[in-house]
């Protein structure tokens, strides 16, 4: 897995305690941040309502199929891209017959 620099801006005392816990578990302040966001993700990930907004971002082509993947599993994404694909070709249909009248 790649890793992309970035940058932003914490709570000074964020940054304390984080400096703190990387000393004493002998990490550097990256690994904390990362594996604090991988604790937060894999938290929300398992909400329902959470799965249901991703899925929605997916079906307003706001978010493309690998990160859907990720977020609800293989066998879900290629599910509700079928689904998409079916109501993508029934918007066309409708469409086509809205043009004939």
């Amino acid at each position: 897995m790649g890793s992309t620099r970035v940058n932003f801006r914490l709570p000074e005392s964020l940054i304390e305690k984080a400096d703190v816990a990387a000393e004493v578990t002998h990490k550097n302040r990256t690994e904390i941040v990362v594996e604090a966001l991988q604790d937060y993700l894999e938290t929300v990930e398992d909400n329902e309502k959470f799965k249901e907004a991703v899925v929605e971002l997916y079906l307003d082509d706001e978010i493309g199929f690998d990160v859907l993947k990720e977020f609800i599993g293989r066998q879900d994404a290629a599910s509700v891209r079928a689904s998409k694909t079916l109501l993508d070709e029934g918007e066309d249909v409708a469409d086509d017959l809205a043009e004939l009248s």
